[in-house]
């Protein structure tokens, strides 16, 4: 060969793991940025409300600081190559929501929930950094796919038995400790329908019957993973956890899509949406109340009765403007009992204003893109279809959170990955991103060309 084809050859070949640049010195720097501004906003809020930074400032400062720490660590010791954004975008996150629900906190001194709050989110990124440490490979998930379906199937099985809180029956609580185990089934189900579709990639290429404009695939194939999707958004509905009904829908409707590659299952799963939000809206009361708070924001204040819990997220968003109020200084707090929940985004609405807003749907765009970006860079089947489920999840929630909250779609009850009060949504949110950091780190050490690192 001669001199000009060996370095042709060269440029072609892609780049060895020890050549790529690791970058754990630019997500380490993010990272203690995302800190200092989390820290910003706690001391905002007490100079905003008693003139005076709080006195737990530093001590917030050091707990997040070294949890990131602690993190960053794990991810330089075991994945190395991984993308640098995911991690400190949870950080930021994270620290925001502790952030919004100390200040609604100060409002509500009888119902304190950041303290709660921050134990769940420490839980979170201790279990983060186990499963960075432990699972060196992610395609050792795909063994346990009937597992994951199995404990999922389970999980949502439990609420049944206890009492309902706020008409859903989505929660398990013994002995004042309370769990959604509808966030973990999210995880396990993912999982399962990326193995379940990676093994059946094949003889889902292959046409069945015809039915108006698409093909389907034989019902052999089709039938078990439809089967579980079926039961899964039927015990939810039975639960009335509509959210996460119309979340497992998309998500199943994604994953079909991305492992079929074909367009006509989105056309399906809008129709198939629409007729189910049609059904459901007129024969449960439940659903039908909230159908019609959200085609008639403003009925309450015009009967006299003063605004219900849409009409004052609206009032939030408006009065933020494009700057916002300041930290502390909005009034949020008048939505009621789910202003830590449901509706915590109408807090950073008023607070800190369409530009703040827009900075924190950029940031949950990004962490979407990164987790697509690490699937499209891998041909194992697996780990692209596990890469882009988890990374929908995260889109979804986002979707259906933001637009019952400003209006846009009806309310279904949710929560805000990392910002909004609930301890089993911020430790499932941290394994999503632990996941996504061990697919990213695979990506990157089996670089070969087509996407770029």
């Amino acid at each position: 060969m001669t001199k000009a084809g060996t370095t042709l050859a060269a440029e072609k070949a892609p780049a060895s793991p020890e050549r790529l640049p690791r970058r754990r010195g630019v997500e380490l720097a993010l990272i203690v940025l995302a800190v200092l501004l989390s820290v910003y906003g706690y001391c905002a809020v007490g100079l905003a409300r008693t003139g005076s930074v709080p006195p737990g400032a530093a001590g917030y400062g050091a707990g997040l600081g070294i949890l990131a720490l602690v993190a960053h660590l794990a991810v330089r010791l075991r994945a190395p190559y991984a993308d640098p954004l995911p991690l400190p975008i949870g950080v930021l996150l994270n620290g925001l929501g502790l952030v919004l629900i100390y200040r609604l906190d100060l409002e509500t001194p009888g119902d304190r929930a950041a303290p709660a709050q921050l134990v769940w989110s420490t839980l979170g990124v201790g279990f983060f950094i186990l499963v960075v440490l432990m699972l060196r490979d992610h395609r050792v998930l795909q063994r346990y796919a009937y597992v994951c379906v199995a404990a999922a199937l389970v999980l949502l099985l439990l609420p049944i038995f206890f009492p309902a809180v706020n008409g859903a029956r989505i929660w398990v609580r013994i002995a004042g400790f309370s769990l959604q185990p509808s966030e973990f089934a999210k995880v396990l189900l993912a999982v399962f329908f990326a193995a379940y579709l990676a093994a059946n990639r094949n003889a889902l290429a292959y046409a069945g019957r015809r039915l108006w404009f698409m093909q389907f695939p034989t019902g052999r194939v089709l039938g078990p993973i439809v089967t579980i999707w079926l039961v899964s958004v039927g015990v939810l509905i039975l639960e009335r956890d509509l959210g996460t009904s119309l979340l497992f829908f998309g998500l199943f409707v994604v994953m079909l899509y991305v492992a079929t590659g074909r367009t006509g299952w989105i056309a399906v799963g809008l129709l198939l949406a629409v007729f189910g939000a049609v059904a459901v809206g007129r024969l449960e009361p439940h659903v039908h109340g909230r159908i019609e708070d959200w085609l008639h924001p403003f009925a309450s204040v015009d009967a006299g009765q003063g605004p219900n819990q849409l009409a004052q997220s609206l009032f939030a968003f408006a009065a933020g403007g494009v700057l916002g109020a300041g930290l502390g200084l909005g009034h949020s707090v008048l939505i009621g009992f789910a202003a830590k929940s449901d509706f915590i985004l109408a807090t950073a609405g008023e607070e800190l204003g369409l530009a703040g807003l827009s900075a924190v749907f950029l940031l949950y765009g990004l962490l979407v893109e990164r987790g697509y970006r690490a699937g499209l860079a891998l041909r194992d089947p697996f780990a692209r279809l596990l890469a882009v489920g988890l990374a929908s999840i995260v889109a979804l929630q986002v979707f259906v959170i933001a637009g019952g909250v400003t209006g846009l779609i009806p309310l279904t009850g949710m929560a805000m990955p990392f910002l909004a009060q609930g301890g089993s949504s911020v430790v499932t949110n941290w394994a999503i991103v632990a996941l996504l950091i061990r697919v990213s780190d695979s990506a990157r050490r089996h670089y070969d060309g087509r996407v770029a690192p």
